[in-house]
C-alpha cells in the first residue's frame, strides 16, 4: 500500500488558479470554497485530487498523474513550538521571549508545549539571564490570572523556575515559587530537590536538610536525585550523623544507587575523614568514573598518605580511566609535598600532550610544583608563557622566589606586578615578609610591612604580624619583636608566641624562653614542638635538670617528639629515611663503602662535626655517632649510590636542618661536585661547590 504525503490548500478556487500547471487542466470554474488535497506517494507519483467539502461541488477540474519534479512544492510552515525550541537551543533568548510575549495564548495556553518552555528556561539558567527568565515568569503569572492555563503547576516548569531563581541568587523568589507549589496535593520529588539544591547553592545547606526531612514526613517517594542532594548538604555541614542516616536509606531503597549517589557518598566520607568507609564505598562501586578516582586521590592526599595517592593515580591510568584537569591539580600538590620532581614532570608531559589547553588553576599548580621542587627556572618560564594570569599566578611565583631565597627577584617581580595594575592581597605580603624573615632582610621587610596599608590598602592581619615578629626575632631584635606583640591591634596567635620561643632558642634567651613556653603550654598543651624547643633552650646552656623536667612532662602527658624524616626520589620510587633508622641500608656493604670514602675525604677537606647540635648529656663520641644518623645524611648517601653523577640530588626533610648537617652538605657538594637541593620546613637550600644559597642564615 503506498505511503501518502498530503498537501493541503484552502482557498477560493477562482479561474486560473492552476492554470498552466502541468498536472491540472480546467474546462470550467468554480468559486465555491473547498478544501483540496493533493496526495503524493513515496515514489513521487501524483494521486488524483481528493476533494473534501461539506457539499458536493460540480467542477470540470481534472487531475493528471505526472512526476513530482515538475510540480512546485509548497513548504509547510513549522509549528510555533518548533521555532521556540530552535531559538532556545541556539541561545537567542531575546527573540524567543518576544515570540512568547507576542502570542502568549499559543505558547502558554492549555495546549502549549512544555518541552519548549523547559528549553527556554534552561537557556535562562545556563546563561544566568535574570531579565529573560523574569519576563517569562511574568507571562506565566499573567496566563494563570487570565485563566488561560496554569503551567506553574507543571512539575517541570516549577523545578526549572526554582532552579533559575536560585542560580541567579534570588533565593526569596525561588522560595515563593516553591511555596506556591507545595499547596498542591502531589508535589514531585524534582520540585523538592530543586529547592533544596537552591538552598545549598546559596549557602544554606541546613535548610536543604530541613527540606529533605519534610519530604520524608510527607511521604514523598525519594530516589537518587534526593539522596545525592542530601549527601552533598551533609558534606557541606560535615554532618556525618545525617550522612550515615541517608546512606542507610540508600541501602534500603529499591532503586540502585547511581554514579552520582556513589560519588556523593565517597566525598562525604572523605571530607569527614572516615578512611575505612571511603575505601569500602570505592571498592564496592559497580562503576567508577574520573570523579570517583579524584575523590580517592584527594582523600589520600588530605590524609598525608602521599604514596597511596601516587599508587591510586597510577592505578587509575593502568585501568584506562584517563584524567581531567581536576585529577592533575589534585596530584600535583602531592608531588610538591614530597619534592617528587620526576613525577611532576611526567604529569607536565601529559598536559603538553593533551589536545585540551590547560586552564589557569592547573598552570598555577604546575608553577607551584616546580617552585617547591627547587626548579625556579621552570617556574619563570611557565609564568611568562601564560597568556592569562590571575592573582594566584603572581602569588605562586612570588612564593617560589621567596622559599628559594631569591628575594631580589621576588621584589623585582612584585614591582612588575604593581606596574601591571595587579592589586596585591594578603597572601602577596605574607610570601614577601616570610621570605625577608628567612633571608635576614630585616630592614626591607620592615619597610614593606609599613607600606602595606599606606600604598596598597592591605590591612595587616595576625599572619603579617607573625611574619614581622619572626623576622625581628631571627635577626636578634627580640626586644623590638616584643614591642610589636604588645602593640598589635589583635590578640597574638599561637604562631607568634612560637616564633618568639624559637628566637629565644636561636639567641640563648633562657628566661624569656621559659615564660613564653609556659604560655604556649596553656595554649597548645599537645604541641610537641614547644616542649622540644624549651628542652633545647635548656640543653644549649647545659641545664640538664631542666631538660629532664621537660621530658618527664612530655612523658606524663603522652606527648612524643616528631622523628626526623627525609625522603628522596630515585627514578619512579620515593625512598624514606628516619633518623637513626634504616639499619639494613646502613649495614650494607655499598653504604659502608660510600660512607667511609666520603668520611675520609671530608676529614681531608677540614670537616669537623659540630656536636653541639646533639642536645643530650652524653660524651662527644656518642654525639658524633648520633649526628651521623640524621635522616638527611642517610638520604644523601642513598642518592649518591643510586643516582647518576650528573643529576642534581633533591632531598625533603620534615624538620629544620641542623647546623652540622648543613655544613656537612656543603662539604659533600664540593667533594662530589654535585648540586644538592635540600628543602626543610623553612626554605630551600641550594648547595653547589661548597656554598649554600641561604648564606648560612635560616
Amino acid at each position: 500500500m503506498p505511503v501518502l504525503r498530503i498537501w493541503s490548500f484552502e482557498e477560493n478556487l477562482s479561474p486560473g488558479v492552476f492554470e498552466g500547471h502541468p498536472f491540472f487542466r480546467s474546462t470550467s470554474t468554480s468559486t465555491k470554497p473547498s478544501k483540496t488535497y493533493i496526495a503524493e506517494d513515496r515514489a513521487g507519483s501524483m494521486i488524483p485530487v481528493i476533494s473534501l467539502s461539506n457539499t458536493t461541488v460540480p467542477t470540470n477540474l481534472t487531475v493528471t498523474s505526472g512526476p513530482i519534479s515538475n510540480r512546485k512544492r509548497v513548504t509547510p510552515t513549522p509549528p510555533p513550538s518548533s521555532t521556540l525550541k530552535s531559538l532556545a537551543k541556539s541561545g537567542k533568548l531575546e527573540e524567543a521571549l518576544r515570540l512568547v510575549e507576542s502570542w502568549p495564548s499559543k505558547f502558554l495556553g492549555a495546549d502549549s508545549d512544555v518541552e519548549a518552555l523547559s528549553l527556554l528556561l534552561h537557556g535562562c539558567i545556563s546563561r544566568r539571564s535574570f531579565n529573560h527568565g523574569q519576563r517569562l515568569y511574568l507571562q506565566l503569572l499573567l496566563s494563570r490570572d487570565r485563566h488561560q492555563s496554569n503551567l506553574l503547576r507543571h512539575p517541570i516548569v516549577k523545578s526549572k523556575l526554582i532552579t533559575f531563581f536560585s542560580v541567579c541568587g534570588r533565593i526569596d523568589e525561588a522560595c515563593r515559587v516553591f511555596r506556591d507549589a507545595i499547596g498542591d496535593e502531589d508535589v514531585s520529588e524534582s520540585v523538592w530537590v530543586a529547592m533544596a539544591i537552591g538552598y545549598s547553592r546559596n549557602g544554606f545547606p541546613e535548610q536543604a536538610l530541613v527540606l529533605y526531612s519534610q519530604m520524608l514526613s510527607r511521604d514523598v517517594l525519594v530516589g537518587n536525585f534526593a539522596f545525592s542532594m542530601g549527601l552533598k548538604a551533609s558534606t557541606e555541614l560535615l554532618d556525618l550523623r545525617v550522612g550515615r542516616a541517608i546512606h542507610g536509606q540508600i541501602v534500603k531503597s529499591s532503586e540502585e544507587p547511581d554514579q552520582v549517589v556513589n560519588n556523593a557518598l565517597l566525598r562525604l566520607y572523605a571530607v569527614c575523614g572516615c578512611r575505612d568507609e571511603v575505601l569500602q564505598v570505592f571498592d564496592e562501586m559497580p562503576q567508577r568514573n574520573v570523579v570517583s578516582w579524584n575523590s580517592l586521590i584527594g582523600s589520600f592526599a588530605g590524609w598525608d598518605r602521599v604514596f597511596d595517592a601516587f599508587d591510586a593515580f597510577r592505578r587509575m591510568q593502568r585501568e584506562g580511566m584517563g584524567f581531567n584537569w581536576v585529577t592533575l591539580t589534585t596530584i600535583l600538590p602531592v608531588c610538591t609535598r614530597t619534592t617528587a620532581l620526576r613525577s611532576g614532570k611526567e604529569i607536565h608531559t601529559q598536559i603538553v600532550k593533551s589536545t585540551k589547553k590547560s586552564d589557569i588553576p592547573l598552570t598555577n599548580s604546575l608553577i607551584d610544583m616546580y617552585a617547591k621542587c627547587g626548579e625556579i627556572d621552570y617556574c619563570r618560564r611557565l609564568f611568562e608563557e601564560m597568556k592569562n594570569r590571575d592573582l594566584t599566578s603572581w602569588n605562586t611565583i612570588l612564593t617560589g622566589y621567596a622559599v628559594n631565597g631569591l628575594m631580589e627577584e621576588a621584589f623585582e617581580l612584585f614591582d612588575e606586578m604593581v606596574e601591571s595594575s595587579i592589586k596585591p592581597d594578603e597572601i602577596t605580603f605574607i610570601s614577601l615578609l616570610s621570605g625577608c624573615s628567612h633571608a635576614g632582610l630585616t630592614n626591607e621587610g620592615q619597610r614593606l610591612f609599613d607600606k602595606m596599608k599606606l600604598d596598597h590598602g592591605v590591612s595587616p592581619t595576625v599572619e603579617h604580624y607573625a611574619c614581622l615578629v619572626d623576622m625581628l626575632g631571627r635577626a636578634g631584635y627580640i626586644k623590638e619583636a616584643l614591642e610589636v606583640v604588645e602593640g598589635m591591634p589583635m590578640k597574638p596567635s599561637n604562631s607568634i608566641w612560637g616564633s618568639l620561643l624559637n628566637s629565644c632558642h636561636l639567641h640563648g634567651n633562657t628566661s624569656l624562653g621559659e615564660l613564653i613556653a609556659k604560655e604556649l603550654f596553656q595554649l597548645e598543651p599537645d604541641n610537641a614542638g614547644n616542649y622540644v624547643m624549651l628542652s633545647n633552650i635548656y640543653a644549649n646552656v647545659g641545664m640538664w635538670e631542666g631538660v629532664k623536667m621537660v621530658r618527664e612532662m612530655m612523658e606524663n602527658r603522652g606527648i612524643k617528639k616528631e622523628a626526623g624524616c627525609s625522603w628522596v626520589q630515585i627514578r619512579n620510587r620515593i625512598h624514606t629515611f628516619v633518623a637513626d633508622g634504616s639499619f639494613e641500608f646502613r649495614n650494607s656493604d655499598e653504604f659502608k663503602e660510600v660512607w667511609n670514602e666520603l668520611d675520609e675525604a671530608m676529614k681531608d677537606n677540614g670537616y669537623v662535626p659540630d656536636t653541639s647540635v646533639v642536645l643530650h648529656d652524653v660524651n662527644e663520641e656518642t654525639k658524633a655517632s648520633w649526628v651521623c644518623g640524621h635522616s638527611e645524611r642517610l638520604a644523601m648517601t642513598f642518592a649518591l649510590i643510586h643516582s647518576s653523577s650528573s643529576m642534581p640530588i633533591r632531598i625533603m626533610k620534615n624538620l629544620r636542618v641542623c647546623v652540622d648537617c648543613h655544613s656537612w652538605m656543603k662539604f659533600v657538594s664540593r667533594i662530589k661536585g654535585r648540586v644538592i637541593i635540600l628543602r626543610d620546613t623553612n626554605r630551600f637550600h641550594h648547595f653547589k661547590g661548597g656554598h649554600c644559597s641561604c648564606k648560612d642564615f635560616w
